[in-house]
């Protein structure tokens, strides 16, 4: 499906999901590295596995798939990081999209409100649909650039 190795993070919150999201990667033969939390910890912190898993994807050139409560939490720190298009999509149509007109690399997830089988559906279009790379799309990828240049 991908030859681009996926990372993974997730806080306590995120973290049964991710579990189970990594056995969908292995079944799918999708490389991936799974950066946090490694266990159950009710007391870690989102934002280090949101930048921990930014940072990777943004030097790596590859995707993200990030967890937390509510999927927010994740997908605001991981924004931070220049270079990072972090979406939670609630539906195919704007996991689609996300790809195709904003070319997002990390996909961010509810630990609390998204059914596993609801995610691994957003994944395999997250994962599987290209930028577009129409003009208009370039013109505001570049938009945003200049936004993160001017911070």
């Amino acid at each position: 499906m991908l030859d681009k190795k996926i990372y993974l993070g997730a806080d306590h919150a995120g973290y049964e999901l991710k579990e189970k999201i990594k056995q969908w990667l292995d079944l799918h033969n999708i490389p991936y590295d799974d950066l946090g939390n490694h266990i159950l910890d009710p007391n870690d912190d989102f934002p280090d596995f949101a930048y921990r898993v930014a940072k990777t994807v943004k030097l790596k050139k590859s995707f993200g798939i990030l967890l937390c409560g509510s999927a927010q939490g994740v997908c605001i720190s991981a924004n931070k990081v220049k270079g990072i298009r972090a979406v939670i999509p609630f539906s195919l149509k704007e996991a689609r999209l996300s790809r195709e007109h904003v070319n997002a690399n990390i996909i961010c997830l509810s630990g609390w409100f998204m059914r596993y089988h609801k995610a691994t559906k957003l994944l395999e279009t997250f994962l599987t649909t290209p930028f577009s790379k129409a003009p208009r799309h370039l013109r505001r990828l570049n938009k945003i650039r200049r936004i993160e240049l001017s911070r």
